[in-house]
């Protein structure tokens, strides 16, 4: 896949050279607390999903979010998606994470209106489906921002830092863009 560009910012598939951004941004104090709890932050689970990535583009992809500086491509954040329904062409949206050093100029809303046109229109998925930790209110306020429809709550869903917390479901279809 050639890299999905917008203005400044571009998403690419990771590969074998990004898993130390990864581990770093998957581990670091202001990001790991918000995402899924299941999610790999090792290398030996990132290299994993990079593999998936690469054979499986498709029905699986983990991207890195890029933005132009001085004329060179630097890493500031990722973000997946995975095929959840082959009939249905549905797909869970999920591990979308910014950098610190990079929040405050709605890159990841940038980066989350480029993702869902990539699949919506040059994949062929029909639906976007992505849940948020209920604690999670600037995930929930950038989800609308990005035009993310919420579409319900799953009361105390997930067992996360020594609590329940509930997951609040976002959905997005093509007609939702192309209206």
């Amino acid at each position: 896949m050639t890299a999905v560009r917008g203005d400044g910012i571009r998403l690419r598939r990771a590969d074998v050279d990004d898993v130390d951004f990864l581990v770093e941004l998957t581990t670091h104090d202001d990001v790991a607390p918000y995402l899924a709890g299941s999610r790999p932050r090792d290398r030996d689970g990132l290299l994993a999903e990079i593999d998936h990535s690469q054979a499986e583009p498709e029905e699986f992809g983990r991207f890195l979010v890029e933005v132009e500086r001085e004329g060179e491509w630097v890493r500031a954040g990722a973000m997946g998606f995975e095929l959840v329904n082959r009939r249905s062409r549905i797909a869970n949206l999920g591990n979308l994470a910014i950098h610190p050093d990079f929040r405050g100029s709605r890159l990841s809303d940038d980066a989350a209106k480029l993702l869902q046109r990539h699949l919506l229109f040059d994949l062929g998925f029909h639906r976007l489906q992505l849940e948020i930790y209920g604690f999670n209110e600037r995930a929930q306020a950038h989800a609308e921002r990005a035009g993310w429809i919420k579409e319900g709550v799953r009361r105390k869903a997930y067992h996360r830092h020594g609590d329940w917390v509930d997951g609040v479901i976002y959905g997005l279809v093509r007609e939702d863009l192309e209206s």
